[in-house]
């Protein structure tokens, strides 16, 4: 079985993950690494996929109000619309290679959403997906947000699971672009406090079996090459 570097880097600003990300993606294509799973949270920030790059109009709250709560946006290089991360956010990043078996966006979209499918019911909450939508869904309400890149069949960006997450701060925005649904977080659903770490395990549990990988964990920050 080959393995899956899992490293836990706790927070992280938006820049420094995407740098991060970039410098994997990298290593992983000189195959100087394994497959990689960086888990970690953002301080507040919203990001802009590819697609409205130039079109925050999904963006409701003024700059006044998003400098107020501190918040900061950064466009990014992953697909989708516009997304929330925050404190109480649990986000991945999969550094994977897909080639040269599982070389179809599509097929890696829908085991990221089994992944984090098979992580929600270890906590007895049935999520599942909805037709022509991307993400994880308890109802009408998403939980897992999914916005990938791939580069040369190397993979970057990734999930974010709702799990302690203050839902307030999505009223800053129209998530994913998504006007008739709503978002929730794993303790709304399960109506208790809960800590990103509770959830960091079977999250890793949900991708080693879908994708058939080894979970070692490694040092959060590799050493510079």
């Amino acid at each position: 079985m080959k393995p899956l570097h899992v490293r836990r880097l706790g927070r992280v600003p938006y820049a420094e993950g995407v740098a991060l990300q970039q410098r994997l993606v990298e290593e992983r294509r000189r195959g100087e690494i394994p497959d990689t799973l960086l888990l970690l949270e953002h301080p507040h920030v919203i990001t802009l996929g590819v697609k409205v790059h130039h079109d925050r109009s999904h963006v409701v709250a003024s700059a006044d109000e998003l400098a107020r709560r501190g918040v900061e946006v950064h466009e990014s290089g992953r697909g989708g619309d516009v997304t929330y991360h925050g404190p109480g956010q649990l986000v991945g990043y999969p550094i994977f290679d897909l080639s040269p078996d599982r070389q179809d966006l599509h097929r890696y979209v829908r085991d990221i959403e089994e992944a984090l499918i098979q992580a929600l019911a270890r906590f007895g909450v049935t999520a599942g997906r909805i037709p022509g939508l991307t993400g994880v869904w308890v109802g009408d309400d998403k939980v897992a947000a999914i916005g990938v890149r791939i580069s040369r069949w190397i993979t970057s960006h990734g999930f974010a699971l709702n799990v302690g997450t203050d839902l307030d701060y999505f009223g800053l925005i129209v998530p994913c672009g998504i006007t008739d649904h709503g978002v929730t977080s794993l303790s709304r659903l399960l109506g208790r406090p809960m800590a990103v770490d509770e959830v960091e395990e079977p999250v890793i549990q949900g991708f080693t079996g879908v994708f058939g990988l080894e979970a070692i964990s490694v040092p959060a920050i590799p050493s510079a090459r």
